[in-house]
Parts: C-alpha cells; structure tokens; sequence
C-alpha cells in the first residue's frame, strides 16, 4: 500500500493532530523525503515521537520506514502491475489489518444471530461463510428476500452482526440494508473494494480487499479471488480463536 492508501486503511486510529502531519506530508512529499523528523516536527510545530506514533499507526515500523517507503513511491509512480491479478492479490493482502479482524471474529463469537448479505456474485461467498461458522457450531444465516432480510433485522439487538458484501460499496438495495440495520442499532461490517464509498461510511467496521471493476464484452469479470482471500482470513482467525 502507498501512504494514501494507508491513511484510508487506518483511517479510524487516526486523530487530528495525525490528520495535520498528514496533510503536511502529502502537501510537501518530496521535502519530507530527504528532511530529517526533527525537521518536519519544527515545521509541524510538534516533536518527533508525535511522527513516530503516526508511522506505526500506518503501518509502517518506523519513521525511516515511512520516509523510504514514500522516498520509493515517488521514484516509483503508477506500477502496471497494478493491472494484474498477482498484483490485486498481493495489496489485498496488505490490505488485512489483523488486529480489527481479530476484534471482528470475537463479535462475531459473541453475536446471538449473524446475518450476511452479499449483491450480485458476492451472494454465493455468503453461502460459504455460513458454512465456514457451521464448522465449529456457529449458526449464522445468509437471507436473498428483502421481507426476510427486515423481519430478521427487526429482531436482532445491538449485539448482533451483519455483515454485508458489495464490492462497489453503493448497490442500493445494500445501502438501504444498512441504513436500516444503523437505525436498529445492528453492529454492521462490510466487505468492499479498496476505495471510498457509501456504505464504508454506514458500517461499524470496515473490511477491504482490492479487486477493481472490471468489464470485458459487456460481461463483468471482476476477479473475486482477493474477496474470497479476506474471507478465508476472517474464517480461519474464528476457527483459531473458538476451536
């Protein structure tokens, strides 16, 4: 992930003194680079440890870390790799920030009723989560009719998990799920493409993989293995933690 993509990623750790030094540093990239953190913290008005906590925040293991990293982004540009499902299946994995998903599957533990909803293709991967819970004992269940979807939603509490899946993040009959599972007080996860969207904003925990829209003849052929990756990552990190 480059240094934007991970101020989204980790976006909810973030305060506003982080929101300032990140403005500076997207503002003065190629200076921040080459300065020393004592001086992009007398820039900042700030001292350096302050820096430091916001490169581990990001992910990165250091502040020299973060400025060799952005040092290589800059020489580096837009990759075509970009373009190639190796590619997509490699940032998906970065992607994954274990100590959320961690803190998912013990919600997930402790939630009565469990309800997932996927649009589109991503439906077939809700059936396959049902089964993945099934494995140690877990009921959860995956609903297509809209009346079933609100009666069951009607009756479930604050403790409760749905967990939706739209890769754009705007279908709206997904979006309206979740306005209606915010009302209820339903803790609500979604399961979207790398980007800003709609429903990221609705959700109580975010989820990501990075498998961008794709069309060929009309016919869509998004790759949906980094979907079934973070999947398979939340499904084994439940199987550890209640085996």
């Amino acid at each position: 992930m480059n240094f934007e993509e991970r101020v989204q990623m980790f976006e909810y750790k973030l305060n506003d003194t982080d929101d300032q030094i990140i403005e500076y540093i997207l503002q003065n990239k190629k200076d921040f680079t080459t300065d020393s953190i004592q001086t992009s913290a007398n820039a900042l008005y700030t001292v350096p440890n302050t820096i430091t906590r916001l490169s581990k925040k990001l992910g990165y293991d250091s502040f020299s870390h973060l400025k060799n990293s952005m040092k290589d982004e800059l020489q580096a540009g837009e990759l075509s790799e970009q373009h190639h499902s190796l590619a997509f299946i490699k940032k998906t994995y970065d992607l994954i920030d274990r100590p959320l998903l961690e803190k998912i599957v013990k919600k997930l533990g402790l939630a009565k009723n469990i309800l997932f909803y996927g649009a589109g293709d991503s439906a077939d991967f809700c059936g396959m989560m049902v089964r993945n819970l099934r494995v140690i004992g877990k009921s959860s269940v995956y609903l297509s009719h809209r009346h079933e979807i609100f009666h069951m939603l009607n009756s479930m509490t604050k403790q409760d998990i749905l967990l939706l899946i739209s890769l754009s993040g705007e279908t709206p009959f997904v979006l309206e799920i979740a306005e209606f599972a915010k009302e209820r007080g339903v803790q609500t996860i979604s399961l979207t493409h790398f980007k800003q969207n709609s429903l990221q904003k609705l959700a109580d925990y975010n989820l990501y993989c990075f498998s961008p829209r794709r069309l060929k003849n009309g016919y869509n052929i998004t790759d949906k293995t980094p979907l079934m990756i973070v999947l398979q990552a939340l499904s084994e990190h439940y199987w550890e933690t209640f085996k």
